[in-house]
């Protein structure tokens, strides 16, 4: 019974997030009421905010996975892989697989989708808050497994996540002007090493034990 309630929240969860973006991509996120998502989905306005608290949650919860990624990386890496070099190669693989955190991926939501999240204040500002998340689970993970102080973890975590979201509306930029993921590929990836030697060579001695 748990698991076949679990399954009908799980479709219910879909249904009015895919009504939301649908709705939100085609009309603009501040034209659309959470009542016209409820219409759309076919529940009530009172489950759309019992499975998204607020309205942003409908359009952030798309990225929430990734919140804590960095930090889970570091603590995940194998023996004898320091921090740095972790991120790093995982970024460089994000990039070849058209990850969309990577802003390397050129599906015409995604790139609507996008656009949306850095052309809507409301939705800046969570991204904002994301990118801070992310910085705190970061340098946790660096205190945690790579013996770092708390100061030196946070401003490496600080630079790292900065990094990364700079690459990644680069690449949104470019494929947002017309050109494709596949032609932005080469480039993508020897700025991501650029960044990433940048980061080591300004890191040394902090971040490159294992």
């Amino acid at each position: 019974m748990t698991g076949l309630r679990e399954r009908k929240r799980a479709r219910t969860h879909a249904a009015i997030s895919e009504a939301a973006i649908a709705l939100f991509l085609e009309h603009g996120f501040d034209q659309v009421s959470v009542a016209q998502v409820a219409e759309a989905a076919e529940v009530s306005k009172r489950t759309v905010f019992a499975y998204f608290p607020a309205k942003e949650d409908l359009v952030v919860h798309r990225f929430a996975d990734h919140e804590d990624e960095a930090g889970r990386l570091v603590r995940a890496r194998p023996a004898g892989v320091g921090p740095l070099a972790a991120l790093r190669d995982h970024f460089l693989r994000a990039l070849h697989d058209r990850d969309p955190v990577t802003g390397l991926n050129d599906t015409p939501q995604i790139l609507a989708f996008t656009r949306m999240v850095r052309e809507t204040p409301a939705l800046r500002t969570r991204a904002i808050g994301f990118q801070e998340a992310s910085e705190r689970a970061l340098a946790e993970a660096l205190q945690d497994t790579a013996g770092v102080p708390p100061l030196t973890a946070r401003l490496a975590a600080t630079h790292v996540v900065s990094t990364h979201w700079l690459l990644s509306m680069d690449n949104f930029r470019a494929l947002d002007g017309g050109r494709s993921a596949d032609e932005r590929y080469p480039q993508a990836v020897a700025d991501a090493e650029h960044a990433f030697t940048l980061l080591a060579e300004g890191l040394a001695g902090h971040l490159d034990h294992p």
